[in-house]
Order: C-alpha cells, then sequence, then structure tokens
C-alpha cells in the first residue's frame, strides 16, 4: 500500500518511520515550511531515506486547491493519506484522492472535544478519561467516521505536557500504525460518530487564558494546568501579567503562612509560601502553584515570588569558562539562525522548541558528566547568560539554598556540632503535630531531656498518608525508571555515610547505644542495607508461564512484580535507624511510598534520616515520619485504608494486635519479626574460647536488647563450670560508662521503664530459685544503667527459662553429656523461634541440630552474624516474612498475572 504522509513534529517522524518498519512503501512527506532555518523532524527523517518531501506553506487561495500543489500530490499515486498532528487544512480533493482515503489523528475521544486544542479543553474541564481517536476525514471539523479510539486515565496534576508524554504521544504512534494495518487488511471500521456528547471548543490563545477567579479551587487548578505549558494561564498582580504553571491540589500539610500576594478579582489574596504560591478558589479551597513567569518572559520559582533579585554574578574559573564556551556551541548547533549566542541570546525567542529543550538538557548533561539538570531548568534560565550561571551553581552544589526550612535543636556532643530536626516529618516538610503537641525524649545516660518532639496525632497520619498516597499514584516516584529509583537510593547511602558519626551520636545520645557499635552496626549496616536494595531497584522482574494453549489461538501469560502502594512501617527503640533501613530500604526499592513511626522513646535519628533524603532528591511524600504513641500514631496507621502494608518489629504480644486491626480494617498485608527466646547450644567440643567470646556476644551485645540475643544457653556438663568461670571473668573486665566513650563497653539501658522491667525480671529469676552469680541490679550512677547479669542452674519451668529479658541477662542451663536429642528437644520447647546457635568441632553434630532447630535462624560456631543479602525473620510467634535479602522484597510486593491470546 502506497501512502503519503502529512503531518509535522516528532509525532509525525516517528509514525513515519513505525510505518518504514512495518514495510509500507511512503511515497512522499508533506510538512510544514522550515520554520527560522530549522526543518521540521518529519521532513529531516524523510530525507535521510531519499523520500520526496513537499513544505507548501499553502495548499489553496480562496478556498480553491493550487494546481500546482495538487499535481504534485497527485503524481505520487498515494493510496492512503496518513494525518498525524497535521495543523494545515487539507483540501478536499487531495483528502479524497486515495482509494483508500485518509485518516487523521485526534488527541480526544471524539465527538468529545473537537478542535485544535483538545488536550487543554480535556484538562480545563476536568475530563477524568482521556485519550485519541483516529478517524477518517470529511469536509467537517473532526466530524468524519471513527476508526479507533483508545483511552487512559487522566491524573489529579496532569498537564498538557504529562498526558501528552505519557499517553498520547507513545500509543498514539501505536495507533495510528495500528489503523494503518486494518486498513491494509481490510478490516477497518467505519462507526459514524454520534453527536450526543459533541463539544467544540476554541483554540486557546494567550488572549483568551486569563484566570477566572469566581470559581472553585478545582475549576481554578483545571484552568491551570490545562494551559500548561501553552499558552499559560494568566492574571494581572503587582502591576504586571503572571502567567501560572504547575499547579496541584495536593496541599497536605501545607499552612498559608507567608507573604500575601493581592490579586484583583480573587476571592482572596495569594500566598508566598516555602512551598510556592497557594491560590484560593471562592469555596476557600486551596491550591499549590509553583512557578510563575513573569511579563518580561522569566521562570521563576513561586516561593521565590518576594525575594530581591541575586544581582551577584558568579565570576567563573578557567574550567568553568571552558565549559561555557562548549555550551554556547551546542547552543549555536541547536540555533542554526542565530549568527553569533551573546549572553543576552534568548533561547526561545531564538526560535527553540520544546525538542529542542529535551536536547540541550541531553548535551549539557553529556557535557558536564552528568549533571543534574531538567527541563524545567531552562524555562527558568532562558538567556545564555542566566543558563550558565545556572549551570556553574549546580557544578559547584550551591543550588539547593532555600529548599527546605528546617526548625533544627542544636547540641553541642562528641565534638560535633548536632543539628537535630524534632518535627513531624510529612510530604517533604517539616511541621508542627496537631494542636502543637510534643512530648520530651529523654538521654538514658543521665536521664536529661534532649529536647521537645513533635506528638503526632490521628490527623497526622491522615495526613502522612494522603502524602504518601499522592506521591504514590501521581508523583515522580512512580513515573521515574526504576534504575533512577536505585540511583537515588545510593545517594541517600553516600549521604547516611557522610554524616554516619552525626547519626552515630544521636544514636549514641537517644538511645543509649555504645558510640563506636553504633558507627559499625546501627549506621554502618544501615548505610549498607541502603546500597544493597539501591542495587535490586532494576532487577525486579516477572517471568514467562506456558499455558494450555486456546487452539486454534496461542497465548502467553506473564507475570508482573508491581508495588503495593502506601506503607506503614512502626520501628523498634533497640536499633532505630538500622530496623528503619531494613523495612524502609526494601520497600522503597520496591516502589512503594511510606509512613514510619519510629519508637515514641527514640525519635531522633528516624527525624535525622528524613532530613537527609530530602537532601538526597528523594521525591517529597515518598517518606514520612510520624514521632508519636503506638496507641494514636500506631493504631491510626493500622486502621487508616489507605495503608496496604504494614511491617513492624516489636512483642509478640503487640504483634497479635497489629493482625487482628489489620484484617478489621482492610485485610492489610502484615510481616512481623516479633520477640525471641533463641537458644544457644554449647558442646564439649567446641572451640571453648570461642564459644566464651561469643557466648557473651550473643547475650550481652547492645546492653542485651538485641531481638536474636541468646535468650538461653544450653552447655554441656563437662564444660559447665569452665564456661561459667571464663564467662564471670569477661563480665568483671567489662566497662560500663558513658556509650560516648571508646572505651565502654557497655552503655545504659533504652528507657527508665525498661530498666525497670529488668529488674523485675531478675527478682522473679532469684525467687524461683535459680542461682545469681553476678549482676542482676541497676548501677548506682545517673542514668539507666544494669549490670551484666548471669544466671545459672536455671530449670526448665521457671519464667527466666521461658520468657525474654531483652537485656544484658545470661541464663545457664546444663544439659548431660552426649545428650543431642534431649537438650534439642528443650530447645525447641518454646512458642518462639527467631535465632539459635549451635557450638560444636563435630560437622555431622552440627548440621543434625541446624535441621532440627525451629527457627529462623541458625548460627553455627558464630553468632549474631548477619547481614544484608541473608533473610532474617522468625517462625512460630517469633512472626512471619523476611527483612534483608532477595526475601524481604517480596513482602513490599505484589505479583500480577497477565494473560494474552492471539
Amino acid at each position: 500500500m502506497k501512502i503519503a504522509v502529512i503531518g509535522q513534529s516528532l509525532f509525525g517522524q516517528e509514525v513515519y518511520c513505525h510505518l518504514k518498519k512495518e514495510g509500507y512503501e511512503v511515497v512522499g512527506v508533506f510538512t510544514v515550511p522550515d520554520k527560522n532555518g530549522k526543518a521540521d523532524p518529519l521532513g529531516l527523517e524523510a530525507e535521510k531515506d531519499g523520500v520526496p518531501v513537499f513544505k507548501f506553506s499553502r495548499w489553496r487561495e480562496k478556498g480553491r486547491v493550487l494546481p500546482e500543489v495538487l499535481a504534485k500530490y497527485q503524481a505520487l499515486g498515494a493510496e492512503l493519506n496518513v494525518l498525524p498532528f497535521c495543523s494545515q487544512f487539507i483540501p478536499m480533493e487531495v483528502i479524497n484522492a486515495p482509494r483508500h482515503g485518509s485518516i487523521i489523528y485526534h488527541p480526544s475521544l471524539l465527538p468529545r472535544h473537537r478542535g485544535a486544542s483538545a488536550i487543554n479543553w480535556t484538562l480545563i474541564h476536568g475530563d477524568k478519561k482521556g485519550g485519541f481517536t483516529i478517524f477518517w476525514a470529511d469536509d467537517g471539523l473532526d466530524t468524519g467516521d471513527l476508526l479507533l479510539q483508545r483511552e487512559c486515565e487522566i491524573l489529579p496534576d496532569d498537564t498538557v505536557s504529562t498526558l501528552y508524554n505519557r499517553f498520547l504521544f507513545p500509543e498514539g504512534i501505536k495507533g495510528m500504525v495500528q489503523a494503518v494495518r486494518l486498513i491494509a487488511e481490510g478490516k477497518a471500521p467505519r462507526v459514524p460518530q454520534p453527536e450526543e456528547g459533541a463539544t467544540y471548543e476554541g483554540i486557546q490563545k494567550k488572549e483568551t487564558a486569563k484566570i477566572n477567579w469566581e470559581q472553585p479551587a478545582e475549576a481554578i487548578h483545571n484552568w491551570i494546568r490545562g494551559n500548561d505549558k501553552v499558552p499559560g494561564a494568566w492574571t494581572e498582580a503587582c502591576g504586571q501579567k503572571l502567567t501560572f504553571f504547575n499547579s496541584t491540589l495536593n496541599t497536605a500539610g501545607l499552612v498559608p503562612e507567608g507573604e500575601a500576594l493581592p490579586i484583583p478579582g480573587a476571592h482572596r489574596p495569594g500566598v508566598v509560601t516555602k512551598a510556592g504560591l497557594i491560590l484560593f478558589g471562592n469555596d476557600d479551597r486551596m491550591l499549590l502553584v509553583k512557578n510563575i513567569q513573569l511579563e518580561d518572559g522569566k521562570m521563576m520559582p513561586a516561593s521565590h515570588f518576594f525575594r530581591a533579585e541575586d544581582n551577584s554574578t558568579l565570576e567563573l574559573t578557567e574550567a568553568e569558562l571552558a565549559t561555557m564556551e562548549a555550551v554556547r556551541s551546542a547552543w549555536k548547533r541547536i540555533l542554526p539562525n542565530v549568527l553569533e549566542v551573546e549572553d543576552s541570546t534568548d533561547f526561545f525567542k531564538s526560535g527553540a522548541a520544546s525538542v529542542d529543550v529535551v536536547r540541550l538538557v541531553e548535551e549539557v548533561k553529556e557535557l558536564c558528566d552528568g549533571v543534574e539538570l531538567e527541563n524545567e531548568d531552562v524555562y527558568m534560565a532562558t538567556t545564555f547568560k542566566d543558563f550558565i550561571q545556572l549551570l556553574v551553581r549546580k557544578l559547584r552544589g550551591d543550588d539547593k539554598e532555600g529548599e527546605c526550612i528546617i526548625d533544627y535543636v542544636e547540641k553541642e556532643v562528641n565534638k560535633l556540632t548536632l543539628r537535630m530536626p524534632h518535627q513531624l516529618f510529612i510530604g517533604g516538610t517539616f511541621v508542627d503535630a496537631e494542636g502543637a503537641k510534643t512530648f520530651e525524649t529523654i538521654n538514658p545516660t543521665d536521664g536529661s531531656v534532649i529536647c521537645q518532639v513533635a506528638l503526632a496525632q490521628a490527623s497526622d497520619v491522615d495526613k502522612a498518608v494522603a502524602a504518601a498516597k499522592d506521591a504514590f499514584e501521581n508523583g515522580l516516584w512512580g513515573k521515574i525508571s526504576a534504575r533512577d529509583r536505585g540511583r537515588l537510593l545510593y545517594r541517600l547511602a553516600d549521604l547516611m555515610e557522610q554524616h554516619q558519626e552525626e547519626l552515630a551520636t544521636i544514636e549514641a545520645l537517644d538511645a543509649g547505644a555504645v558510640y563506636t557499635l553504633a558507627l559499625k552496626t546501627h549506621v554502618g549496616m544501615s548505610i549498607q542495607t541502603f546500597r544493597y536494595f539501591a542495587g535490586w531497584c532494576d532487577k525486579i522482574q516477572g517471568s514467562t508461564i506456558p499455558i494450555n494453549q486456546a487452539r486454534p489461538n496461542r497465548n502467553l501469560t506473564l507475570t508482573r512484580k508491581e508495588p503495593i502502594g502506601v506503607c506503614g512501617i512502626i520501628i523498634p527503640w533497640n536499633y532505630p535507624l538500622m530496623m528503619l533501613s531494613w523495612k524502609t530500604a526494601a520497600c522503597l526499592a520496591a516502589g512503594n511510598t511510606v509512613v514510619i513511626k519510629p519508637a515514641q522513646v527514640t525519635p531522633l535519628t528516624a527525624l535525622k534520616f528524613a532530613e537527609l533524603s530530602l537532601k538526597a532528591g528523594i521525591p517529597k511524600g515518598v517518606i514520612n515520619i510520624i514521632p508519636g504513641s503506638g496507641s494514636e500514631a500506631g493504631q491510626s496507621l493500622l486502621d487508616h485504608p489507605d495503608v496496604r502494608k504494614i511491617g513492624f518489629t516489636g512483642s509478640t504480644e503487640v504483634g497479635k494486635h497489629i493482625m487482628k486491626s489489620s484484617a478489621l480494617s482492610n485485610l492489610k498485608k502484615v510481616s512481623l519479626e516479633l520477640g525471641g527466646k533463641s537458644p544457644l547450644i554449647i558442646f564439649a567440643d567446641c572451640d571453648l574460647s570461642k564459644a566464651v567470646q561469643m557466648g557473651m556476644s550473643s547475650v550481652f551485645f547492645n546492653k542485651g536488647e538485641n531481638c536474636i540475643a541468646a535468650g538461653r544457653l544450653f552447655i554441656e556438663d563437662s564444660i559447665h563450670d569452665q564456661f561459667v568461670q571464663k564467662v564471670v571473668e569477661e563480665v568483671k573486665k567489662m566497662k560500663i560508662g558513658n556509650p560516648l566513650d571508646r572505651d565502654t563497653n557497655h552503655g545504659p539501658q533504652n528507657h527508665q521503664a525498661h530498666l525497670r522491667k529488668l529488674i523485675e525480671y531478675c527478682q522473679r529469676g532469684v525467687k524461683e530459685g535459680a542461682t545469681l552469680v553476678c549482676g542482676g541490679n541497676q548501677v548506682p550512677r545517673p542514668g539507666f544503667f544494669f549490670e551484666p547479669t548471669v544466671f545459672t542452674d536455671v530449670e526448665d519451668h521457671m519464667f527466666i527459662a521461658k520468657e525474654e529479658s531483652f537485656g544484658p541477662v545470661m541464663v545457664i542451663s546444663r544439659f548431660a553429656d552426649g545428650d543431642v536429642d534431649a537438650v534439642l528437644s528443650r530447645a525447641n520447647a518454646t512458642e518462639f523461634g527467631l535465632a539459635s546457635g549451635v557450638f560444636t568441632r563435630d560437622i555431622s553434630k552440627a548440621l543434625y541440630i541446624s535441621d532440627k532447630l525451629e527457627a529462623g535462624t541458625v548460627f553455627i560456631n558464630t553468632y549474631n552474624k548477619t547481614d544484608v543479602a541473608a533473610p532474617f525473620g522468625g517462625f512460630k510467634q517469633s512472626g512471619f516474612g523476611k527483612d534483608l535479602g532477595e526475601a524481604a522484597l517480596n513482602e513490599y510486593l505484589r505479583i500480577k498475572t497477565v494473560t494474552f491470546e492471539y
């Protein structure tokens, strides 16, 4: 089939290329004349292939077709005209000439929105569905018979550009090719357009795009986004025309506090805030505009509207001057009609189009080794001088100033100046809790108050979930590639590493963690976790599955692994940052957004993490932090209908409550890492020195506040006394003291209530008849210090043999020499099954025991050896689901099965 392509732009170019690839003969291409010395992409592509290209400035005169134009067209012998985004009026003598007629692409669901500004009006009218139509051309305006239609959902913040780039461009190209295929096969339908529901709206021009303020906020938002980027919705204010871009109705957590911007005719003055310009509809609802264009064409962030112009021009280094000249060459290539690129040369006034913005951004990124540059930056700095200044600031890292205002608590600690956020973190902003409610977070080393922290209320949780939901459904996070998502997580890990001393110091201050351990484990493993899962982002894959064929047709079945949506993560107080990282890294790698509730007694590293996530460029709303109580903030997360997954680490009792609440609310997916009473079995044939060393670590690591701590040691009779003697000797060497001192082995317990629980636990052990060998008391000094404790002669029926202390209490029982099965039975006689361990030189015995132990982790001749690549989680009432390793991703993904028949 011989085809004539009549159209323009990248869309026309892509349709042409796909038709050629399908094997159709394109006999000629008709496109628009060169503009400012630049040929249209469709014509350029056809010329490369040697296809005749015609650039008529007009096809007819006084309503009649020009004979010479018609003759050139007829000479080609086209059997079908394909018109992708044709902006010219084509005479009916040309439309009707081919034996198959002419088909046209239109960016709306006809008969709705006939006319040239269809995309604009789709958004202006607030349509929930959009799409495109391919129809048979007739002598009306977009009234011909329908051939093919495809629809898509309109997102709340879609603009002309996002709708076009996401759906109308890629799917429209496929649709045009499919339509030609149907015609070639003789299967193309001709469905008369209904008149019911038909609309026609005029072309949107600058003079008709003025904002009518006597409307609700949603209508104003639709008007602004429907005119973004062209022609631009404008209003008069401050003595000039201001054009608004990048509008959103997502104002969760925003407070209209800032400098007032009086707007004639508006229901209320606008407010310039740090987030942008807040506007009001006549229903008093808010919308937020993020960019403003001044009357002289300069674009700026709306948050900067009242700032005095920064007249300070950067003085460039020799290397930066060389970069400037290289960029100048790029401008010359893109703007061929400009003889010389001066400082005052304006990119758009010199003839550049939107496609040239993309080309410039990509050329400069390649030239400057991947500098972070967005299309929006070109609109913000349209002259060559402004563009160079913006580029150099980015290269120097000076462009982040003023992005987020944080009310820090500052303390001089550990030879550092700690700057600690203390507010809620919602939608990328640090904000006070509802009613300005706060709580005290306490330093366990001396019992002093570190600072007041915002106490999240149920309404704050609603705001955080709304921000996370919007970020998931409408934000950049779901639109960027998985590889770019990984790049952001790598950057976050790098920032955590740069701030590791600060994070470790906060962990020591707020949780009582020994600084050296916090540096290596609390923070060090957190960094490793984010790096590990960053690498997984672009490796989350589905599969193809052979199924029974539907003969004579065939089938293809595939699976997709998709993010779940908004996830709630509730973390414990023993490893505040590490537990956050174990769950959050996997959650984000899978593409979800998250609301994190840190333990009320240890909120500060989570809030510092939030600050670093902003610096890393994690989009706003992806991560939200809500310090608060379990009964209020935690329960609100469990009950919220928009939260689709809960990840929890904590007690078995609370875990059961979480399952119940999650089931009753919306049957949330749940993963639980709960309590433990991990057995450690030490045989006489072990390396005794190593067994003593690792046995000490299994109990006293992180002050015993360790979910996999050995809750009970079983020592073979023949080495029992020797083992106990060596342990007591080592305990006496441990230095109890300030966790920031580099030689401290044992810091304070996390908080006062836990200290009291440990005292009661030991008192009960003594009362039941266990032998208290050492420890068992609070250390007589300020703070929440508890002595490392050792119990022997512990019998199976005793409370301390069954229940977890979650503190530095070693519980020792003996077993008869060689009685492997008996000790296994005792070790498994618990409802917990988080971890376990065995020390023996006999590999057969070790493997036998590892098979029989009912626990999610078995350590052999070691203990506490966790790694980010190894799955971690319990059996029985120690929970289900995994943290770490590839298995953790499955906790934050859902599998969708898709079956095609062809």
